[in-house]
């Protein structure tokens, strides 16, 4: 007699939720970015999306490693990482101390004045064997590197016509406003390090920059914002719901997550974050995220899936041929390389 009322339950409850997933799935999908240029569209190649540069060709977030992405392709996605100086200035950094890519020892972003690494010369050109955002206390200086284990300097980058290097043998402080100037049609994903009271602070010099800028430069039609930071993604998410519906933004891991388990199940269909792209690993532990079950699955979204940061041949074949929308690489000349045998006709 107890046999029916448990089993109608469990039906109920199982055809409710399925009625509010088909109404979910129905609803306008406002929060889908409409001709995503982050996507790289049937039948092309995945975006050569160089990481922070390239930073296996030139030292990372500098302008000469973005002039020779450039060179080895016009139509490249710059990768950069960002934060905020002590005078209120948005320059390129990796780390949120410079100890790690400079000759300065104990020095905190937030806290160096932007103008006193430009009145010094601060070289960027080093990679000092220190941990991330730790203090460069034993004094070792390390010149930068590349991938061939060969000291690079300025004047070893193909720089476009009329553009010379700032200086013959420094890799000076660059900030995001001299990128975007630099490079006014390039699409761009800038990823911000700093988080708490000092990370929002910076976003809103950041906003205002490209608010600033957007008139002349379009940033808000090809500049997507990252961060790994939950509460800078949050504010991402707020300042697109009430002041910047253009707003395009990649997630931190909690989103990816959730998409995630909404995709095992089969209900990708109730994920709302406005983003633009995913950038992930191929990845995690037993989790892999090359599948083409979840690559459709993203791209149904209009989501580009970007996949970081891959410099083997290998891997780069096995992403170009699962069909991910862009690549994030420190070696965007053997990306290219790769992208001229796939796809021929792409460079002609």
């Amino acid at each position: 007699m107890l046999s029916k009322p448990i089993i109608k339950i469990p039906l109920f409850i199982i055809a409710l939720l399925l009625v509010i997933y088909l109404i979910l799935f129905l609803q306008p999908r406002t929060h889908y970015i409409e001709d995503n240029p982050f996507m790289a569209g049937e039948d092309n190649p995945p975006h050569i999306i160089a990481h922070a540069g390239g930073n296996m060709e030139f030292p990372d977030n500098t302008l000469e490693a973005f002039y020779n992405a450039y060179s080895v392709d016009e139509n490249v996605i710059m990768e950069m990482d960002v934060a905020m100086t002590s005078d209120n200035v948005i320059v390129l950094t990796h780390d949120i101390t410079f100890d790690r890519k400079t000759n300065l020892i104990e020095a905190d972003v937030h806290e160096t004045a932007y103008q006193d690494l430009v009145n010094d010369e601060v070289d960027f050109g080093y990679d000092n064997p220190i941990p991330n955002d730790a203090y460069n206390t034993d004094q070792i200086f390390e010149r930068y590197t590349n991938f061939e284990g060969t000291e690079v300097t300025p004047l070893d980058v193909e720089y476009p016509e009329g553009v010379e290097a700032r200086h013959e043998e420094k890799f000076l402080v660059t900030t995001l406003e001299e990128v975007i100037k630099a490079f006014p049609e390039t699409y761009m994903i800038v990823e911000l390090k700093q988080f708490g009271d000092i990370g929002a602070e910076a976003l809103d010099v950041l906003m205002d920059l490209l608010e600033d800028l957007d008139e002349d430069y379009n940033t808000f039609e090809r500049i997507s914002l990252a961060s790994f930071h939950r509460d800078i993604f949050d504010l991402y998410m707020e300042l697109r719901s009430e002041d910047y519906p253009q707003l395009m933004f990649s997630p931190q891991e909690d989103s990816i997550r959730t998409f995630y388990t909404m995709h095992l199940f089969g209900v990708s269909g109730l994920f709302r974050d406005p983003v633009s792209s995913f950038q992930v690993p191929t990845g995690q532990g037993n989790i892999d995220l090359t599948t083409d079950r979840f690559v459709r699955t993203v791209q149904s979204h209009n989501i580009a899936l970007h996949y970081w940061t891959i410099n083997d041949e290998e891997t780069m074949r096995k992403l170009i041929e699962i069909g991910a929308d862009g690549i994030i690489t420190d070696r965007p000349t053997l990306m290219r390389s790769l992208i001229e045998e796939y796809y021929p006709e792409h460079y002609e």
